[in-house]
């Protein structure tokens, strides 16, 4: 990826204010980001035992054993072979990129989109600073693109790389999705689910059961529109479907509490499953400051660790 492109998608999604607050929740953090998969890094990040990461150069003290004679033989210098040692946690973070996700109520807003993918972007930096790996899948109908979980540091232009070029489309099936995904991710870990869940509820919470069945911890974050949460509409309003089911003309002001309650009870019927099957339901709008929504999310969710 070309260097401008990096420096656009670090722009885009990786806010300064946020990186800051949430860095300070570092000890806090890993306790987060952890879940039910404790213990501590027991080696610094490059080790000498699993997978292979890049060379560098030969310095005093490194042992000979690990010098890659082939690179000798073509430089005539020594470089050390170095190795991403095996960390403690596989974060998989998984984005709602469907047609909905473009909404935004108000011009000057972001849409649910972007802000999902600061959310996405900014987990993705807390994990690798902690030296655990983290991938990325995106899906509307079905899935994507899949970024496979790596700690490496360079995994984070990767990771930007994938949220700079999505182009949403499509519906939103969540449920199939969240069944592929529950019997791909192997190893156990946490899954952070980021979606405005414009789907079946039954459905959801079906593919819910299914990464805690498979022991996974599991993180939702339903990001809503602010507009999608008040319904301000005041005079006759044309709706146009989010996902392509067509126009209709209303009067808000005849169907505002049917609207409010559905979602109410939409919310609530999702918020109760996930309780039951212990997920962590973080409900959030993209009129909240996005460092004080995760520094919040965070601060709080370590407290329930410690307790």
């Amino acid at each position: 990826m070309a260097t401008s492109s990096r420096a656009e998608a670090a722009r885009r999604f990786l806010d300064p204010k946020t990186l800051q607050k949430i860095s300070r929740l570092d000890i806090i953090a890993r306790l987060v980001v952890e879940g039910s998969v404790t213990g501590l890094h027991k080696s610094p990040f490059h080790g000498f035992s699993v997978e292979f990461a890049e060379h560098r150069e030969y310095a005093p003290g490194d042992d000979p054993k690990h010098i890659d004679w082939k690179v000798y033989g073509r430089s005539d210098r020594f470089y050390i072979k170095e190795y991403e040692e095996e960390t403690n946690l596989t974060a998989t973070i998984l984005l709602d990129c469907s047609e909905s996700m473009k909404f935004k109520g108000e011009p000057d807003r972001i849409s649910k989109l972007e802000y999902g993918s600061m959310i996405a972007a900014s987990l993705a930096y807390l994990v690798l600073r902690q030296r655990d790996s983290v991938g990325l899948v995106t899906f509307d109908e079905k899935i994507r693109s899949f970024v496979p979980p790596s700690s490496h540091p360079s995994h984070r232009n990767v990771l930007l790389h994938t949220l700079n070029t999505l182009e949403p489309q499509q519906r939103t099936t969540i449920g199939p999705v969240f069944h592929e995904m529950a019997e791909r991710i192997k190893k156990k870990g946490l899954v952070i689910i980021i979606s405005d869940l414009f789907d079946d509820p039954a459905t959801i919470l079906s593919g819910l059961r299914h990464f805690r069945h498979r022991r996974h911890e599991v993180i939702l974050f339903h990001v809503l529109d602010l507009w999608e949460k008040t319904f301000p509409f005041e005079s006759m309003t044309k709706f146009r479907g989010l996902e392509m089911l067509g126009e209709v003309t209303a009067d808000p002001r005849a169907v505002r509490q049917a609207y409010l309650e559905e979602l109410e009870r939409f919310t609530w019927e999702i918020k109760r499953g996930c309780r039951q099957d212990r997920v962590d339901y973080v409900p959030i709008d993209t009129s909240m400051p996005l460092d004080v929504a995760l520094t919040s999310y965070l601060a709080t969710r370590a407290e329930m660790k410690l307790s």
